[in-house]
């Protein structure tokens, strides 16, 4: 049976991961809107595993937010422990699935009171919504050639593909397994494209805003915004 959120709908696929890993400025047009060169390495970050919620249910703006922003990602969800992998080619025996995942950030929280660190602007409560399913990883195929996309308000704002990844999933769960034990039901989130409001092309989210986010073939969510 699948999980039911606060507000009667569809829970998330994974409720409560041990550990929400994020990528950062994984695709180089990202990273360029957002005022830096592509990483050499994964940048890690970690979010906040209460953070995630249904796909269906409200995003709550945080108080004092002023800048709140979108980013559809496709998830990584690991089914088989995962410690020092050889090689990338070992990865897909650890995935159990992907879903689409939309890592909401505070970027005054994130970027001007955060000392550095990018906690505190996500793992705001709600800041994750995940789904609205798990699709298992023989199903996907290659998770390389996914088409991503978001809107706010019924309008465009990203539009790319997995493809634009700096550093693939297989590469991503190799590289953390020499630094940290992937476990079953971890979650990562692999990183946004271009087309969010840090970018200076679009205005910040505000209440009753609507945030779809979309990966091919792993579905379609749909959060609306909510003063916390």
């Amino acid at each position: 049976m699948r999980p039911h959120s606060k507000s009667g709908s569809i829970g998330a696929p994974v409720a409560r991961p041990s550990a929400l890993l994020c990528i950062g400025q994984n695709c180089a047009a990202h990273a360029a809107e957002s005022g830096a060169e592509p990483p050499e390495q994964p940048i890690l970050f970690h979010k906040s595993p209460n953070t995630v919620v249904g796909p269906y249910d409200d995003v709550l703006i945080s108080r004092g937010s002023k800048k709140t922003d979108w980013e559809v990602e496709l998830a990584v969800v690991i089914g088989r422990r995962a410690s020092y992998l050889d090689s990338p080619v070992d990865a897909a025996a650890h995935i159990a699935g992907y879903a689409v995942s939309n890592d909401v950030s505070e970027r005054a929280f994130q970027l001007e009171q955060s000392g550095g660190q990018w906690y505190k602007g996500k793992s705001c409560a709600t800041f994750n919504p995940l789904g609205p399913v798990l699709v298992t990883a023989d199903e996907v195929g290659d998770p390389q050639q996914l088409r991503l996309t978001s809107h706010v308000n019924g309008e465009p704002r990203q539009d790319s593909s997995t493809a634009d990844m700096i550093f693939s999933v297989a590469h991503l769960v190799h590289h953390l397994s020499q630094y940290l034990v992937l476990e079953p039901g971890d979650i990562i989130n692999t990183g946004t494209p271009q087309g969010v409001a840090l970018s200076g092309r679009f205005p910040y989210l505000g209440p009753d805003d609507v945030m779809e986010a979309e990966i091919s073939g792993l579905g379609r969510q749909r959060s609306v915004c909510r003063p916390a």
